[in-house]
């Protein structure tokens, strides 16, 4: 074992997180399946924000197959909220494999565990390591900032050169033996002293060997991404009222908020609509502007019958639809609905 990890897997085992629900939880600590969750949750997403959703859903799906056997709109709304929702159609599909094509157990071998829809190379290395006791190199986001500031890897991580840099580095440096501590120390680390910002250098275990410590580079890496302004977008959502129902449509799988439910969107708005206040809300690669127009209609108009035998939409009670699989900004919006 190299002194870089001698040092991860000491600290690990004194100063790291070991009261992780996935870590003390009975039976999960070494289940592959409460660690594949676990792992594709904490994906751009911070563990304080996992935490409570993955209590629910592990209480909600407990086996591969209870995921399996689901619905995906039960899926979609455990996971409404988190974002990203694209992880959650991945696992239940993932899950719908496991059942077919390896009878129901996680599969152990490292490539079987890459096939599965959703999985990286990172993630299957985590789940091998941690599962199945398989040493494996990651490299997920807080491990990029450790590496790069450590080994002095200037260069924006997701560019292929760098990348191929870091993942030379995260094999060279990955040990035989301690790997479960090692693995879990580069990521508590990351998360809780090499943070992005204000790291707390004066306790990092491996402060004597950091290369941008020493040149006074800390701030300056890992390089950002080159800075673009996000494109801007504009929609209009209709919010149709018949008494206290409101009308949901689902959204296609591919395209944001994929297999979610949501309100319908017209190009323009309506003359005699009620206008209610705008949103905007951020995705990764632009910003979307919402308008928002509410209509009162009633029952048996043409426009409820005709939406009440779509199978792609549905009318519910509005504190029903608050708690059904929709995108935040919907939440947002129904609920300033109750509110007034």
């Amino acid at each position: 074992m190299g002194d870089f990890a001698h040092a991860i897997v000491g600290w690990q085992k004194t100063h790291g997180r070991h009261n992780l629900p996935w870590q003390t939880k009975p039976n999960q600590a070494t289940d592959p399946y409460a660690i594949w969750v676990s792992e594709i949750m904490l994906q751009q997403t911070q563990v304080t924000a996992v935490i409570g959703y993955y209590a629910k859903f592990m209480a909600r799906f407990p086996t591969i197959a209870a995921l399996a056997n689901a619905n995906q709109d039960d899926v979609l709304q455990s996971w409404s909220g988190l974002g990203y929702y694209s992880r959650a159609r991945n696992m239940h599909a993932s899950a719908q494999q496991i059942v077919d094509n390896f009878a129901g157990e996680f599969p152990q071998d490292f490539d079987a565990i890459l096939s599965l829809p959703g999985i990286g190379q990172s993630t299957a290395a985590a789940i091998s390591t941690f599962a199945f006791n398989k040493p494996m190199p990651i490299l997920d986001g807080n491990v990029k900032r450790v590496f790069a500031r450590h080994f002095l890897v200037e260069g924006w991580p997701s560019t292929p050169k760098i990348q191929a840099q870091l993942w030379q580095i995260a094999a060279r440096e990955n040990p035989l033996k301690e790997a479960q501590a090692y693995t879990q120390g580069l990521m508590d680390l990351g998360a809780t002293l090499c943070t992005r910002s204000k790291p707390k250098c004066d306790l990092c275990p491996v402060l004597n060997t950091c290369q941008a410590h020493a040149l006074g580079k800390t701030k300056s890496l890992p390089t950002p991404k080159p800075r673009k302004r996000l494109p801007e977008k504009n929609t209009v959502m209709q919010v149709l009222i018949c008494g206290n129902e409101v009308l949901l449509e689902k959204r296609p799988n591919s395209g944001i908020w994929g297999g979610l439910w949501s309100l319908p969107e017209a190009a323009n708005l309506l003359e005699n609509a009620e206008i209610l206040p705008k949103l905007s809300h951020s995705f990764t690669h632009f910003k979307l502007h919402i308008q928002v127009q509410k209509i009162a209609i009633l029952k048996p108009l043409s426009i409820a019958a005709e939406f009440a035998i779509s199978p792609n939409h549905v009318w519910l009670p509005i504190n029903d639809a608050i708690g059904a699989a929709i995108p935040t900004p919907v939440r947002k919006i129904l609920l300033g609905l109750l509110l007034k």
